[in-house]
């Protein structure tokens, strides 16, 4: 699922979002971006997950640029989440423009929600 972004020029965006839940509780995240990685100086260096209120819950770090995979998925295992939580943000960060505007909210309620994400502002 491609998702259209409002977010300026040079921001990175979150494409998709994939979630499963395992047997223990634990879930893993699966996140798309995409942004115009031009070298070290500016690429996107992180996405986190964020609680429904916005504490950061677990961060992704991305520690090289992706300038010939674009987009390009990279995956967070063991994640724990309160089992009162409705839903879930992530958002991407990069090295010349900081967090981007656009959110990604992932519905955790119902089973057959789970892995669906939805782009919020």
């Amino acid at each position: 699922m491609v998702l259209t972004s409002t977010s300026p020029a040079g921001e990175v965006k979150i494409l998709d979002v994939v979630v499963q839940r395992n047997a223990e509780n634990l879930y893993r995240f699966d996140v798309t971006l995409q942004h115009e990685d031009s070298g070290w100086e500016h690429y996107a260096d992180a996405w986190e997950i964020l609680s429904p209120d916005g504490r950061v819950i677990k961060q992704r770090v991305l520690f090289h640029p992706h300038v010939e995979e674009q987009p390009f998925t990279r995956s967070l295992d063991g994640v724990e989440l309160s089992d009162g939580w409705d839903h879930v943000l992530i958002r991407a960060h990069d090295k010349v423009h900081g967090y981007a505007a656009q959110t990604f909210r992932v519905n955790l309620v119902h089973p057959s929600n789970l892995g669906k994400g939805n782009q919020s502002d």
